[in-house]
């Protein structure tokens, strides 16, 4: 299917994507934005939508899922379409335009913000083949709301932060949470460690040091508990288990934008002050990019959208300005145009 062309498309649909969607709405741009996941939220809807984030500007707190409902409400007040589901993996030239080109979809434009994160990504999944026919059925490697697992039996596979995170979350809504990891050194955060230890202390929360999957028991088409096996010792033991969450890291894929005559360092694309990619008419912002001084935050990917998207009009609409002004004075928003 071939879409209607746009001024501005964004790939990614993650918190620098959906602000910069908003911003091209607020300049009076047509936009869209394209993403390889299933819903708009990027690693904050498919990692973490239960954590809770602290350094984002007018917010004391808030849980990822709702910076992303807020962030989706903001961009949703122009209209603009966002295609999920649609990874791209062309891009080419005609008629003084680009197209992206996905799997099924072709999307004319005269612009393209680059806002794809990490890339592409995909959770690590189990290596032992026992686990591969419970992945949906039991096995979730991307958590939804804790109200998921109230009063189940949760196992969690991992030694860094997430496996962490969720086992500190997940204590007190869960029936029983065990972490299980092939090691005793973790990746995760020292405090969030020393709670999740301290909960195994007070016998709220185990931990399996030295141990992995070695089978899943099921009965009635259901996982009931799972085997693991000590490494060292080599012998094996049972734990009851509902829900299995393994937590391995993920991995990332640049893709096509690898081949696009960007600026690149170590696969991230280099870009000025205004955003610029070495490719003229695409514009990057957020943990894909970077430059002296870069630090990989939300708050700053905002501001990085904020100055890619009014780069990006200013290329297509040279009579337009870079500055679009205070947006308490902008007419778009039914207030005075000073």
């Amino acid at each position: 299917m071939r879409h209607d062309i746009r001024d501005v498309t964004i790939i990614g649909a993650g918190p620098a994507g959906l602000f910069a969607q908003f911003y091209a709405g607020m300049r009076g741009a047509t936009s869209q934005i394209l993403d390889a996941l299933s819903e708009p939220g990027g690693q904050l809807a498919a990692l973490y939508p239960e954590k809770f984030i602290f350094d984002v500007a007018g917010f004391p707190k808030v849980l990822a899922k709702d910076l992303v409902k807020a962030l989706v409400a903001q961009q949703g007040q122009f209209n603009a379409p966002v295609h999920c589901n649609q990874r791209v993996i062309a891009l080419r030239e005609e008629d003084g335009h680009f197209v992206l080109v996905t799997e099924t979809d072709e999307f004319p434009t005269r612009a393209v913000v680059l806002a794809a994160g990490i890339g592409a990504f995909s959770p690590r999944r189990l290596p032992q083949a026992c686990a591969e026919p419970w992945y949906g059925k039991g096995i979730d490697d991307r958590v939804g709301s804790l109200s998921v697992y109230e009063g189940k039996h949760v196992v969690i596979i991992g030694g860094g932060d997430s496996a962490f995170d969720w086992a500190h979350q997940l204590r007190g809504v869960a029936a029983s949470v065990a972490l299980v990891h092939r090691s005793d050194r973790f990746r995760a955060h020292a405090a969030t460690v020393a709670e999740v230890q301290a909960a195994v202390a007070s016998g709220t929360t185990s931990l399996h040091t030295f141990h992995e999957l070695a089978d899943v028991i099921a009965e009635d088409g259901r996982i009931v508990a799972l085997e693991l096996k000590d490494i060292k010792a080599k012998t094996t033991k049972r734990i009851p288990a509902d829900v299995v969450l393994p937590m391995l890291g993920f991995v990332s894929d640049m893709g096509p934008l690898l081949e696009w005559g960007l600026n690149l360092a170590k696969d991230e694309i280099v870009v000025n002050s205004e955003m610029e990619t070495g490719r003229a008419g695409i514009y990057a912002c957020g943990d894909v990019t970077t430059y002296a001084g870069k630090l990989k935050l939300i708050a700053s990917g905002f501001a990085e959208a904020a100055t890619a998207v009014n780069q990006a009009v200013h290329h297509i609409y040279p009579e337009k300005k870079v500055n679009p002004g205070h947006s308490s004075n902008l007419a778009v928003f039914g207030q005075k145009d000073d």
